[in-house]
């Protein structure tokens, strides 16, 4: 409808599978204050700070000898719980809570359940080796046995599945509530205030990831299981649990939302007769029918971008011990400080990236507004294109006397070093549009056309899942095969940023720039 100052101001209902004929089911909440609004989404940074430790440490971590001592093969195969839960689960949540009719409103009963399970995870995670001695691995000091620890291995398994499970049952309710909440502001602003909580709760993870004095902060967290490396782990991981409760506790007072009648404006049949909506996982195959018109071609690019992306989330810091620093997790003890120290300096380096990201995030909405966002978004790939090229020539430029494998380099070059950090922090500014253009798109898209943000937000995280089953299936053989290094899944990553941006040129729908800033998503 038109509002007073002639901006056109759009409500846009849950129909079908997702979207439609509920427009009026649910009363769209009180046009909320900016500091409000950006209250609202501080679950954002809480759930950021576990996943940033999860990316900077658990890579490495499980490949030490004194810990798992995976190999670097396997640890890619370990990442695919991650898109396997967020293929299943963050489609399914995003229907179901397009649907919630819960007095505590659609979005938070979702948020509220997976922040703890992601606490109660990070936790088991966190003390798997406590827990596997308990089970009946070893009694020696993990400082003198270094074989496996089966036991430990499997409850870690299994603490990490159960994080990516719970991560995935936040993030699409939480983008979604910063969607409905938007109001006068948009969703471009909207997905930025997202952003810059995510930054925030980067800034403070790899903050946590990058500091090697947890043990002699806490040095109750050692035990004979758990050496240095996991205590260090264990005191960041409880650190995250404090502040994710903290965030959490802050988006359920702040983000009051308005309870769904779920009952009311069902669809009809021809025959004047009310469809029942259809319930299920199935349901949200049948939502896909239901997609607003574009959303195919953003579900494209977004694969091929987060392609070009996965290698480097999931080996950044195990890159910087491994190609820079020249470690080996399972070496000799100065090869493994060596390469814990290259972690710590790539956790850093995450740290410096999450800062430009953070700033970043503000100049987005008036690049797209300038812009446009298909171009700013195809910039963006652009860049990682360069950035991943970069990084493999990098990498070749470090191992001057690479002879066939990563390990038999031996020297290390400051200037490289420095180079790396600041590749790290350009890389900030790619990623925060990755993080936000394609949200903000995609609720445009829901606005404007018709769709659920819920599950039209669970659909895109489709096209980011199959992309890292991709690379953990493929990533680690990959890399064996050139020597157990990291440069070669760069490579590739750079090639899937060229065509992203070429596809993404000439695919991605175009969207007026005024309306870009302007359109409102009501309640839904």
């Amino acid at each position: 409808m038109a509002r007073g100052d002639g901006e056109l101001e759009l409500t846009v209902g849950v129909r079908g599978a997702g979207g439609g004929g509920a427009a009026a089911a649910a009363d769209a909440p009180p046009q909320m204050s900016l500091g409000r609004l950006i209250l609202a989404g501080m679950v954002a940074g809480g759930v950021q700070y576990g996943w940033a430790l999860q990316l900077s440490l658990l890579t490495p971590y499980v490949q030490i000898g004194q810990t798992l001592g995976l190999s670097h093969a396997l640890t890619s195969f370990m990442w695919l719980c991650g898109p396997i839960a967020g293929l299943v689960v963050q489609p399914c949540v995003g229907l179901y809570s397009d649907r919630c009719t819960s007095r505590w409103g659609r979005r938070r009963p979702f948020i509220a359940v997976g922040c703890l399970l992601i606490c109660f995870a990070v936790v088991v995670v966190g003390f798997s080796s406590d827990i596997g001695r308990a089970l009946g691995d070893t009694k020696e000091d993990c400082s003198v046995y270094h074989g496996p620890r089966w036991h430990a291995a499997i409850v870690y398994v299994l603490g990490f599945w159960l994080l990516d499970f719970s991560n995935n049952t936040v993030q699409g309710p939480a983008r979604a509530l910063m969607a409905d909440l938007s109001g006068r502001h948009g969703p471009s602003a909207a997905n930025s205030i997202f952003c810059s909580w995510m930054a925030l709760g980067n800034i403070l993870g790899y903050s946590s990831g990058s500091t090697n004095d947890w043990h002699k902060w806490f040095p109750f967290l050692r035990t004979k299981a758990c050496c240095e490396a996991c205590a260090n782990l264990k005191g960041a991981f409880l650190v995250a649990v404090l502040f994710m409760t903290l965030a959490l506790i802050v988006t359920l007072i702040f983000a009051k939302e308005v309870p769904y009648k779920g009952n009311q404006n069902l669809p009809t049949k021809a025959n004047g007769q009310v469809e029942a909506e259809a319930t299920g996982p199935l349901a949200v195959f049948k939502g896909f029918k239901n997609l607003p018109p574009g959303m195919p071609s953003v579900l494209l690019v977004t694969g091929l971008t987060w392609l070009s992306w996965f290698p480097f989330i999931l080996y950044d810091t195990d890159w910087m011990g491994r190609e820079i620093y020249h470690g080996d997790p399972k070496g000799t003890d100065a090869q493994v400080k060596a390469f814990d120290q290259g972690v710590r300096i790539g956790a850093f380096g995450l740290l410096l990236n999450s800062v430009v990201l953070g700033f970043s995030s503000f100049l987005i909405e008036p690049m797209c507004r300038k812009l446009g966002p298909r171009i700013v978004w195809v910039s963006s790939n652009f860049l990682v294109c360069f950035a991943m090229a970069a990084t493999a020539l990098i990498s070749y430029w470090s191992l001057k006397d690479y002879h066939g494998y990563v390990q038999d380099a031996v020297t290390a070059n400051k200037d490289i070093k420095a180079v790396c950090l600041v590749l790290f922090a350009f890389l900030g500014v790619p990623l925060a549009i990755l993080y936000s253009v394609p949200f903000a798109v995609t609720a445009q898209l829901a606005a404007t056309k018709g769709g659920g943000q819920g599950l039209c937000t669970g659909v895109l995280n489709i096209s980011i899942v199959i992309p890292q089953v991709i690379i953990a299936l493929g990533a680690g053989p990959w890399d064996a095969l050139f020597g157990k290094g990291n440069i070669p899944a760069f490579g590739v990553a750079s090639g899937f940023a060229l065509i992203g941006g070429i596809v993404g040129l000439f695919l991605l729908p175009k969207i007026s720039k005024r309306q870009f800033r302007a359109v409102s998503v009501g309640g839904h």
